[in-house]
């Protein structure tokens, strides 16, 4: 960092209020801003600031020196400088850093390419039959790469087809093409790039957690341990009313086949009775 005296006390005491913000909570983040519209900024930095994770937006430069002034006396903040690139803010907050992931993720919204971007994924486009009329479309979005084609007068696309992969290029022909067929293969919003809480580093991919995935996966768990607890006659509190309801079933089965009479049992057996002997009864007037 330049001497003190170089630098205009404005951006010195920006510096100094970035390193303070960084250092007063034990979570801090890098957020990336590109592509945000500066309404849709402003709104969102509205709510996470009313959540308690305010945002704080500067040049990367001055961001840069905060980071390092901060990771003096903090140096967990250190791997934080490896991911300030690009439009970038920092967002300080107390709580959780899976929460504050769902939160960012949240923020994100999908929208239409225009050409010249990056697929941040594969855009496959299904096979589907268009709202276009037959005409010189067909010609334009076979140039484009889809399959398209006339059947029963509608335009259709015939199959499944990977149109970009990930990390290509979005070309302004292809852009035109998904936009016009309501395909937006871009997500806006606030993008995490990587958070510390405490003296521990999250990257992305680790905060990024499916939790209605993680639900299913637990209580698919939950039935087959409880199946399993069943098949071997473990007693617990979940299992022993279940373990007697089946017991109860049994032994009321095989009184009714052994014909012992009990007031649970003599209604099936006399009607167990009755069926026999009416199926004798139709034996000898069979005869």
């Amino acid at each position: 960092m330049p001497g003190r005296g170089s630098v205009a006390p404005a951006k010195l005491e920006r510096v100094d209020t970035l390193k303070r913000q960084l250092l007063a909570h034990p979570m801090a983040a890098l957020v990336g801003l590109r592509g945000v519209p500066a309404n849709a900024l402003q709104s969102m930095r509205r709510k996470l600031r009313d959540r308690g994770h305010p945002i704080l937006v500067a040049p990367n430069t001055a961001l840069r020196h905060a980071l390092l002034a901060a990771a003096e006396e903090r140096p967990s903040l250190r791997p934080l400088l490896d991911e300030l690139h690009d439009q970038t803010a920092i967002l300080t907050a107390e709580g959780n850093p899976f929460s504050l992931s769902m939160e960012l993720r949240a923020t994100r919204s999908p929208t239409p390419a225009r050409g010249g971007e990056i697929a941040p994924a594969d855009i496959v486009v299904a096979a589907t039959t268009t709202s276009f009329k037959p005409g010189p479309i067909v010609g334009e979005l076979q140039h484009a790469g889809f399959p398209a084609a006339i059947e029963k007068g509608k335009v259709v696309l015939k199959k499944d087809t990977t149109i970009v992969k990930a990390g290509g290029v979005i070309s302004r022909e292809v852009a035109g093409m998904l936009t016009r067929l309501d395909i937006f293969p871009l997500q806006v919003g606030l993008e995490l790039r990587a958070v510390v809480d405490g003296d521990t580093f999250y990257p992305p991919s680790v905060l990024a957690v499916d939790l209605d995935a993680r639900r299913a996966d637990f209580a698919a768990a939950h039935r087959r341990a409880l199946g399993l607890a069943l098949e071997i006659a473990y007693a617990s509190s979940a299992t022993t009313p279940l373990l007697l309801q089946r017991a109860h079933r049994r032994a009321l089965l095989v009184a009714v086949a052994a014909g012992y009479p009990t007031p649970a049992t003599i209604t099936p057996i006399l009607a167990r009775a009755l069926r026999e002997a009416k199926a004798v009864a139709a034996l000898g007037g069979a005869s």
